[in-house]
């Protein structure tokens, strides 16, 4: 069927860059991608069309400008258009480059032929569908908070809630995780999920992914784990914050983020209200990552 996809495009200050994927993410946009083009930010996005139409779209538009002038910026210029699936699968791919992030990842598109040599552990992705390259402030912060977290002594049993495109996941079980298990409440998430464990050669044992939330992993009895990882919107994160204390014990450690620092404050207190010491907040642009343990 052709035209399935909505392809945003995006021309802002670079300033404007962290609300504008905050805004596409919330608007429930996938494959986003953005390149400099001095002195603006390019941003592409790309949008399932069902369930949204023109008009929808231009609501966002006008979200996007009012965000801008609350900041006293200028307003980004916002296009869009549809095209069918094969157009969508080709047309992001093109702005995705191998990814350096922090001490030891190499993100590294599945599509590109695999380098000669490489130092870093290389984390083959193909996210489809699912929300994750790496590219996003908050993956990258809590892609370095695992590393801080988990070695190949470690032994780690670990839950990712909103799994996305599965990147912590399996970066997390690169590094020498145990276990994982990931939930998602879309199923095209899930699938990938999978689909990346098996990129990166992981035992399908050790990657088990269900679509669902907190919930659904309560509901699979998988016990206490050694570790929470939740990169999902701010005011989802809240909500699941009562729950923790189901999969959690007294040595129990998370990584959260997918917040914005004006958001901080309030994820802080919940999380504190609900025994967890928040032991460090890392920021990068306007994101932030909460590395919690138990009080």
């Amino acid at each position: 069927m052709a035209n399935q996809w909505w392809e945003i495009k995006i021309l802002a200050e670079p300033n404007l860059e962290d609300s504008i994927f905050w805004r596409l993410e919330t608007f429930g946009c996938r494959g986003t991608a953005s390149e400099q083009r001095d002195p603006h930010c390019a941003i592409s996005a790309y949008l399932p069309q069902d369930g949204t139409r023109s008009l929808d779209l231009a609501a966002l538009s006008l979200r996007l400008r009012q965000d801008a002038l609350a900041i006293e910026l200028s307003p980004p210029l916002m296009k869009w258009n549809p095209i069918d699936e094969e157009d969508w699968a080709s047309s992001w791919k093109q702005y995705w480059h191998p990814l350096d992030i922090g001490d030891r990842f190499l993100i590294y598109p599945a599509w590109l032929d695999l380098p000669q040599e490489c130092d870093r552990l290389l984390l083959r992705l193909d996210p489809g569908a699912a929300f994750g390259t790496g590219s996003h402030a908050s993956t990258q912060l809590c892609l370095e908070s695992l590393e801080m977290r988990v070695n190949q002594d470690s032994e780690s049993v670990i839950a990712d809630i909103g799994c996305g495109s599965g990147i912590l996941s399996v970066g997390a079980l690169l590094l020498g995780a145990k276990q994982l298990y990931a939930v998602d409440v879309d199923p095209l998430a899930v699938r990938s999920t999978l689909r990346n464990g098996e990129l990166n050669n992981i035992d399908s044992e050790r990657l088990v992914a269900e679509t669902g939330s907190l919930d659904r992993l309560i509901e699979m009895d998988i016990g206490p784990v050694d570790g929470i990882l939740c990169n999902i919107l701010a005011e989802t994160i809240v909500e699941l914050v009562p729950q923790f204390d189901a999969i959690s014990k007294p040595e129990t450690w998370g990584i959260i983020s997918g917040v914005l620092m004006d958001q901080a404050k309030f994820m802080a207190d919940t999380l504190e209200q609900h025994g967890w010491v928040v032991a460090t907040l890392w920021r990068r642009k306007e994101w932030c990552c909460f590395n919690i343990r138990r009080s």
